[in-house]
């Protein structure tokens, strides 16, 4: 597979600092008319039923949106979207004080001819100006609107520096191949010598390489123990794994003050066995909807006592053997633990998390980050505001933390996940998508091969464990193997994204 590097550059920088000046718009501004404000209101109009305004400072000018009633009373301006062409959005972002914190999300969304369709979002401060970095992917050719909207109507929305940037299909894999040139592989010089150390002339060297650094591992199960074909197939492709449900609470002590790892220590074991590196899952889950039955009815001090219990007890079992815990799992959706213990639960929990094994690193996992941008639960900077209150806990002194991102896909949009790394990276942490999967359908395969190449090439990206783990009555979303351990179309994209990393 080759592209040529004709194509523009992709920027796959963002910033997730509050800066008093907005940085200049990515791409010039691409295909936004006055990007910068610097002509008025040109280019620009009303959405809604509010008023927009320009404005001028000593150091920029700027566009807003003001005696807004409604979340897309705001600014607007028309596009030409083209079929097919993938779309990245910047803008810069800031909000006048509401009487609160000033923290506000944001988000910018496309009038389409078949609806609206959101495109990223940030959290905007007053006083300060925010990056939203986002993108989609057009399904038709036609015209469409940009606005930013946000449900906290009492405030302004100020914006500068806005960019949409139009690529092709061809554009982004060219971006793809060159990141995955630059990022994934490096260029060797051998040299052939003698017992003195000299050279050696016309010496022949054959290297032939097996495996990828870069870590693609696939979830087992108990089945794998005792299914030698089974064996066959996964220990040649992975050496990185997450163990299904066997490390779960609900299923570690179902009845409580009664332990079972017996699961588990067989999956360790065998994962020692084969030299396969594990990530931990999970100490506990914050939705309410998977804790052991005995856990909800259970008194604050009782479940304090509890939450403490468990995690010494996995945790000090399998801490060296691990090489990651996603710690609390889901807790940017949820917040199960916090309801009942304090909302620095978490952030004691991974305080402890270190202490027990100060060499894992420590994961925050949730789901629809880089999968559903209708989901503002936990866009990237509903994300990073979470990860923000860990690390502003008093105890907080340096965890290893990382980003996991479980990646269960129903219809991807590639311009909004690559955003979203972008956004992600710029935390500096390490990201892993720890669960990926696309749900059962005619594109499975197509989908699982642009998921995973989008993955493998973004440079803030360091692993992926594919949630696939076989069992003869199905696989939770998406199996890579038939009963007789021949590829289905999925495992023969994960056979052709493994053989191009080597």
């Amino acid at each position: 597979m080759c592209f040529k590097a004709n194509a523009l550059s992709y920027d796959y920088s963002a910033s997730i600092e509050c800066l008093p000046i907005p940085q200049d718009p990515q791409y010039g501004g691409g295909i936004i008319t006055n990007p910068r404000l610097d002509q008025g209101l040109e280019g620009w109009s009303t959405f809604g039923e509010g008023k927009i305004q320009h404005r001028e400072s000593t150091a920029n000018n700027y566009i807003v949106a003001h005696s807004r009633n409604q979340p897309n009373d705001s600014v607007s301006q028309k596009l030409y979207l083209q079929k097919d062409n993938l779309y990245i959005i910047s803008a810069w972002v800031q909000v006048n004080d509401d009487g609160g914190d000033g923290d506000v999300l944001v988000r910018a969304v496309f009038k389409m001819g078949n609806g609206l369709k959101y495109g990223g979002a940030v959290i905007a401060k007053s006083k300060c100006w925010s990056m939203l970095k986002g993108g989609l992917t057009a399904e038709a050719s036609g015209p469409a609107e940009l606005f930013f909207e946000s449900n906290n109507t009492s405030v302004e929305i100020w914006v500068d520096s806005i960019s949409l940037q139009p690529f092709t299909k061809e554009q982004w894999k060219s971006h793809q191949y060159q990141s995955m040139e630059q990022t994934r592989k490096r260029k060797v010089q051998f040299q052939a010598v003698d017992k003195q150390g000299k050279p050696v002339a016309n010496a022949k060297i054959s290297i032939n390489q097996k495996a990828s650094h870069f870590p693609i591992g696939c979830t087992i199960n108990p089945n794998i123990l005792t299914n030698t074909a089974y064996q066959n197939w996964y220990l040649p492709r992975f050496k990185y794994a997450t163990l299904e449900d066997q490390m779960k609470w609900f299923v570690n002590e179902p009845v409580q003050g009664k332990e079972d790892y017996s699961a588990a220590d067989a999956l360790i074991h065998f994962a020692e066995q084969h030299g396969i590196s594990v990530r931990g899952h999970n100490v506990h889950w914050d939705s309410p909807s998977f804790q052991p039955t005995w856990v909800p009815p259970l008194s604050p001090a009782q479940l304090g006592g509890a939450v403490v219990k468990r995690q010494h007890s996995i945790m000090n079992r399998y801490r060296h053997k691990v090489i990651a815990w996603d710690v609390v799992n889901e807790n940017v959706h949820y917040n199960f633990l916090e309801s009942k213990l304090g909302s620095d639960q978490s952030a004691r929990i991974f305080e402890v998390a270190h202490a027990i094994d100060p060499t894992a690193t420590l994961f925050m996992n949730d789901y629809n980050t880089i999968e559903d941008a209708k989901d503002g639960k936990a866009t990237p900077a509903r994300y990073l505001q979470r990860l923000k209150e860990l690390q502003s806990y008093p105890g907080y002194s340096g965890w290893p933390i990382g980003i996991g991102l479980e990646g269960h896909f129903f219809t991807p949009d590639m311009a909004y996940m690559r955003a979203s790394l972008d956004t992600l990276g710029a935390s500096g942490m390490p990201i892993w998508l720890t669960e990926l999967d696309v749900n059962s359908q005619p594109n499975q395969a197509l989908y699982l091969e642009d998921i995973l190449r989008e993955a493998t090439s973004h440079p803030n990206v360091k692993g992926i464990i594919i949630w696939a783990a076989w069992k003869p009555e199905g696989c939770y979303r998406m199996c890579l193997t038939d009963n007789n351990f021949k590829n289905l179309p999925t495992g023969d994209v994960v056979d052709k994204v493994l053989n191009e990393l080597v």
